[in-house]
Order: structure tokens, then sequence, then C-alpha cells
């Protein structure tokens, strides 16, 4: 009996010792499934704060600003329409096609020859004087015998006109060597003429040509320039509508239905030409800035053309303001004109105001109760409150110097505050982005 209660006993001390175990092991495993949880959302929240971290260096990469030498200015795109003193000139003979006398560009006096007509009968005199010159080039060179100073002068500069012909591409230098060649051969004919045997038959031959010559002038029609200016062939029919001579008429419909394409070179006439006035021109402009309606007659600004040639430029003109938001200035330049002859409607930059000095970020300013404007300055961890005063101010930057001692008493400053105060200056490093409770 006492043998078989101490198996029992045993028993249920094994079955307690498995169960105890089994018990513990279920802790353990329900603990360790809390830890891992705990792990994993430390995790996460690490994660979380990480990506925080990188967004926001990306968005702000520096809390420091340094302060730099540099330039803000105050500019807009905008399309301009050419407006020129132009007088187109046009002879009776247009139909029968022109013949360039001065190149496009080229300057010319009031009464100098332009350009002429073909004559009906010019080829067929043209002709008859190239097959005279051949006569006389043949009969020159038959003479042998004849020899002076002034003829060997002549052949000098005929040599020296021709080398020089060769190596030249100016249109105009060319014609005019031309003319200079076919005068030295002239002078030449007139002497050897005079002095060979043959004298004679080349006299008759250049009689014969200058008489040819005459013919052929008596039925050219010539061209010459009213006024003085640079000469163009580019007539495109709108230099009796944009026209200095009144701003007032013109209006945006105006410009609108002349259908031009900004950039457009325009095409070369060949019945007409044009002289322009050199010294200044014109650029119409529609435009509803803020800085445009506020714009005055006599403003100085400046323009940017497509080239990034900045030129300096005088509001000429300005209309009433167009429903509240748009107006049209007249621009004056009085350079670079002669590289604008070939447009009519062009894209170009305005520069308002341009200013240089040291340039902060407009997000390192902020302003006291007062609407003072401060920056704050880093320096050793140590951070100090600079008042500074706004010269020119854009949508991201402004030029900013120091309140001079005078200013600051008309501002209400004691001397004591003055004495204070810190000055801003040249490579300081100022806090981009302060809180307004800095200011404290």
């Amino acid at each position: 009996m006492l043998a078989h209660a101490s198996k029992a006993l045993y028993k249920n001390r094994r079955f307690l010792t498995k169960g105890m175990k089994l018990l513990s092991k279920r802790k353990k495993k329900k603990y360790n499934k809390k830890y891992n949880i705990l792990i994993a959302l430390a995790g996460i929240v690490i994660l979380v704060y990480i990506l925080y971290a990188i967004i926001s260096l990306i968005k702000s990469p520096t809390d420091v600003f340094i302060i730099e030498y540099g330039n803000v200015s105050l500019e807009e795109s905008a399309i301009g329409y050419l407006i020129r003193e132009e007088s187109v000139i046009k002879g009776n003979n247009y139909q029968n096609g022109i013949v360039q006398i001065k190149t496009e560009g080229e300057k010319v006096s009031k009464g100098d020859s332009v350009f002429r007509y073909y004559n009906n009968s010019e080829e067929e005199i043209t002709s008859q004087i190239q097959e005279i010159d051949n006569k006389i080039n043949e009969a020159l060179g038959k003479q042998t015998d004849i020899s002076s100073a002034d003829i060997r002068s002549l052949d000098k500069q005929i040599e020296e006109k021709i080398e020089t012909l060769s190596s030249s591409s100016d249109t105009g230098k060319i014609r005019e060597y031309k003319n200079d060649i076919n005068t030295s051969l002239t002078k030449k004919s007139k002497i050897i003429g005079k002095k060979s045997a043959s004298g004679s038959y080349i006299n008759q031959l250049y009689e014969e040509r200058s008489m040819y010559e005459a013919k052929l002038a008596q039925t050219t029609e010539y061209v010459t320039a009213p006024t003085s200016g640079i000469v163009s062939y580019r007539v495109d029919g709108h230099e009796s509508v944009l026209t200095p001579a009144s701003f007032e008429n013109i209006t945006k419909e105006l410009l609108e239905d002349l259908n031009l394409k900004t950039g457009q070179i325009i095409a070369t006439n060949d019945q007409q030409g044009k002289v322009i006035n050199n010294f200044e021109c014109y650029i119409a402009t529609v435009m509803m800035t803020d800085a445009a309606l506020n714009a005055e007659v006599g403003q100085k600004v400046k323009i940017r053309l497509s080239n990034k040639d900045e030129v300096e430029a005088t509001i000429s003109y300005k209309s009433d303001i167009i429903n509240g938001e748009e107006v049209i200035l007249v621009l004056k330049i009085t350079s670079k004109v002669e590289d604008l002859i070939s447009y009519r409607k062009i894209s170009f930059d305005i520069i308002w105001w341009s200013d240089t000095g040291l340039k902060v970020p407009n997000s390192a300013i902020i302003y006291d109760e007062e609407n003072n404007p401060y920056i704050i300055k880093s320096r050793s961890g140590y951070l100090d409150k600079i008042l500074v005063k706004k010269l020119k101010e854009t949508k991201s930057y402004t030029i900013v110097d120091n309140y001079k001692t005078e200013e600051l008493k008309n501002m209400g400053y004691s001397i004591e505050e003055i004495r204070k105060m810190k000055n801003v200056a040249l490579y300081d490093e100022i806090v981009s982005k302060p809180q307004k409770q800095m200011l404290q």
C-alpha cells in the first residue's frame, strides 16, 4: 500500500515538473513575441525619422547662408515690334528689277545713287561695250614701243587693285576697285592713243565706247537717297504703319493684325529699297506686369537682345492702361540699330533695374513688430540680431546694407542702442530660415 502511494506520488511529481516546464516555455515564447514587436516598432520609428531627416535636408540643405557680393535684377521677357524712320525709294521702271549700287546695310548720304533699274536694251549695249573693250585691249597689247612714267604708274596701280580685288569679299569694295581699274585703263588708253602710231584707231574706239556709255546712262533710271542713313532692300510694306510719327496710333489690335512671326527675317525686295535712320529706332511692346504698369516716360532701362547684347533704352511712350491690366510701351534705342534692320518683330528681355551689393536670400530676412528688417548672424554657435537696410529686392534675393548713424537716429534709436548694434559684412554666416522668436 505504501509502495503504491509512493509510486503514485512520483508520477504526480513528474507530471507537475513537466507542466511547470511547459508553462515556462509558453511564457518565454510569449515574451519573445512581445519583444520582437517592440523591436519592429522601434525600427519603424527610426526609419520614419531618417526619411523625414533626408526630406528636410533636401528641402533645406543648410541652415546657414554665407553673404557674398552679388547682383540682383528685375527683368522679364517680351515681344517687340520695330519702329524706324524709313524712307521707301522706288522709280518708274520698277518692273524691270534693280541693280544694287549700295549694298544692304551700307551708309549713304543724301543724293547718293542707291540702285538703278535694268534697261531694256542694257544687255545689247553692255555687249557692244565689252566688244569695244576687247578691241582696245588687243590694240594696246601690240604697243611695245610706248614707255612713260605715267603708263608705268598706271600699270602699277592696276596691278595693286587687281591683287587687292582678289583677296576682298566686301562687295562695296569690289565694285570700287573695279571702277578704279576701269578708270586707270581708260587713262592708259588715252596716253597710248596720243603717242602710238595707231593712236587714231584707239581714240576712235574710245570715243565709240564713250558714246555707248552715254546711251546706257541716258536710258537707265537711277534712284537716289532722299536722306542720309543706311540702305536696306528689305521692304515689307509696314514702313508707313510702324512709324515714329505717331505712337498714339499704335494699338494691341494693330500689332496683332500684322500677323508677323517673331524673329523672321524680312525678305529682300527686287523692285524698291529704303533708307533707314541708323541713329535710333523704337521697339513697341505690350506688357502687363507691375513694373510695366508703373513705368514712366523718360525712364531708363536696359534691353537684352537675342544675341545677348545689352543696350540702353528709354521709355518714349506709354499708353493708357488697357482693360486694367495691360499697357503699350515704346522703347527708344540708339545703339545696335544696324543689327536690327533685317527684322520687324523680335523677342527680347527688358531689365527694369540692376543692383550690386551684399546679397542675401529673402528667406533669411525677418521683421520685428515695427516691420524693421533683420537678419540673424551665426558666429561660433552664438546668434546676433542685425538690423539691415534693404536696397533692392526680387522674389528670391535682396541687396542689403548697413544703416548710417544719422539714419538710425532719424528712425528713433538712441546713441546707446546704436552703439550696441552690429553690422552686416561680406562672408558673414547668417541663418537662412530664422524663426521670429530669435528676435527676442
